[in-house]
């Protein structure tokens, strides 16, 4: 399993604008659809990534706990369909329904909305205040696959507490490690080479 560090995107830049359909419901999701939250985490996952698997009950168990104190979530899937099927949006509504998510889980099928994000691995996070400007991008928390650190969510859950308090989020944050996002043969981002 190749590992596979976040680009760290610069703190406070402005959330990308993007729209991409709902494997879940088929409706179209935007950041502006947020713009009265707090706080908007973007999550860069995928239904493959034994990183993502490792970690996928504290997502879901991080969503619980903050969809209802206002936080917007939304989960973006931009891995290559044709080459990893099991990412292809029937099998992410799938993976959603299963563990009853109440956040979108869009699909980036051009890539270009991870490329906006810089985004480079799933697990990626990328929280944003209420400005929409980015306050934390890095790791959920030290627990990775065969480290025996309980799954905890407690780097990103820490940020997402300080912004909903209106605190600064301290800059000391550690990029998020992951299987590469599954470029399409041709498509990989510049930010590479």
């Amino acid at each position: 399993m190749a590992e596979t560090l976040s680009t760290m995107l610069t703190l406070g830049t402005r959330v990308p604008a993007f729209s991409l359909e709902n494997a879940v419901d088929g409706r179209t999701v935007s950041p502006e659809d947020y713009a009265d939250s707090p706080a908007l985490l973007i999550m860069f996952i995928c239904n493959h990534c034994p990183f993502v698997k490792h970690v996928i009950d504290g997502v879901t168990s991080l969503a619980a706990d903050y969809l209802p104190r206002g936080v917007g979530i939304i989960a973006i899937n931009s891995n290559d369909r044709v080459g990893y099927p099991q990412d292809a949006p029937a099998n992410m509504k799938r993976l959603a329904d299963e563990l009853g998510w109440d956040f979108p889980f869009v699909f980036d099928e051009t890539q270009e909305v991870a490329k906006a994000f810089r985004a480079a691995c799933t697990p990626d996070f990328f929280l944003f205040d209420a400005a929409g400007q980015l306050a934390y991008r890095g790791q959920l928390d030290d627990s990775r696959p065969g480290n025996g650190i309980p799954v905890t969510g407690s780097d990103l859950r820490a940020a997402l507490d300080d912004v909903l308090a209106g605190q600064p989020v301290s800059e000391d944050q550690k990029a998020s490690i992951g299987c590469n996002i599954k470029w399409r043969r041709g498509n990989e981002p510049s930010y590479f080479t």
